[in-house]
């Protein structure tokens, strides 16, 4: 995973957790649905990370098993 997409989407949630604390201190209903969003968001965007690492992972393991193969 590369780490500044890593770093941006953990920031990510934890912004939106800020922002929904301040929303539940204050009584914001907005602020607490823009942040449970942002949380989302940040969620979302650490899975895609991860599936793209998978794949990066897994067409490694199969082109290194290609190469012990035909040596």
């Amino acid at each position: 995973m590369s780490a500044d997409e890593k770093m941006k989407a953990n920031a990510k949630e934890f912004e939106g957790k800020v922002q929904e604390t301040a929303g539940d201190v204050t009584g914001d209903r907005e602020a607490q649905t823009e942040g449970k969003a942002k949380q989302t968001e940040g969620k979302a965007r650490n899975a895609a990370e991860n599936a793209k690492e998978a794949t990066q992972n897994a067409v490694q393991d199969a082109t290194d098993a290609v190469k012990r193969a035909l040596d």
